[in-house]
């Protein structure tokens, strides 16, 4: 009986370690050929990339190819990474990059990303839901007359809550740049909102 309380401890322990482990210390050992590494990066941001992805390919499964892309390309280039930014930004500065290269071999000149959708609380009434759904539906719809450049700021800053500095790191502009886009692309937002009669988002 002690054996296994032991055993059931040192999983416990195991697991705590695990969630313990920064994404820095899991990409040294990536480095060096670590495969639990690798699967515990995965686990933490597989669901992150594949949506960043989606909003921009709109196809689940160019989507899901191109996170195994981006995974694979950790794997390989895991001493590569310097440390200037966070593990998770320099995850969507290389999905963005296979995402980009996906739509120009698709010979889509439009990046689309207006998959912006509200999850239903279950306690919801219909009236409640179906009010949920119709704003959701019309902030979409606002989105995505957005420019594809400020579609990209608001998915970035709004939706994978990426700071000013990050959000320049994985685009590849100054920060005064992506304030100048994030300011005009919640004046413009705000704008379609109102004509739309939504008040309280477009605040």
């Amino acid at each position: 009986m002690q054996n296994v309380i032991a055993l059931n401890d040192a999983g416990r322990l195991g697991i705590l370690a695990a969630r313990a482990t920064s994404d820095e210390m899991l990409l040294a050992s990536i480095a060096n050929g670590d495969r639990t590494a690798m699967h515990t990066l995965y686990a933490r941001h597989n669901v992150r990339v594949y949506r960043f992805i989606l909003r921009m390919v709109r196809d689940a499964a160019t989507a899901e190819d191109l996170v195994s892309q981006v995974f694979l390309d950790v794997w390989r280039t895991a001493r590569q990474f310097e440390g200037r930014a966070q593990v998770s930004t320099w995850l969507l500065s290389i999905a963005r990059f296979k995402a980009l290269t996906a739509l120009r071999q698709r010979q889509h000149e439009d990046i689309d990303q207006d998959d912006v959708l509200e999850i239903a609380d279950g306690s919801d009434s219909p009236e409640t839901a179906l009010d949920r759904s119709r704003t959701s539906d019309i902030l979409r719809a606002c989105i995505a007359k957005l420019s594809p450049a400020h579609r990209e700021i608001i998915n970035l800053v709004y939706y994978h809550e990426k700071s000013v500095e990050e959000v320049g790191r994985i685009v590849g502009i100054p920060q005064s740049t992506v304030k100048t886009r994030m300011f005009y692309a919640r004046k413009q937002l705000a704008e379609l909102l109102k004509r739309h009669g939504v008040e309280s988002l477009a605040a």
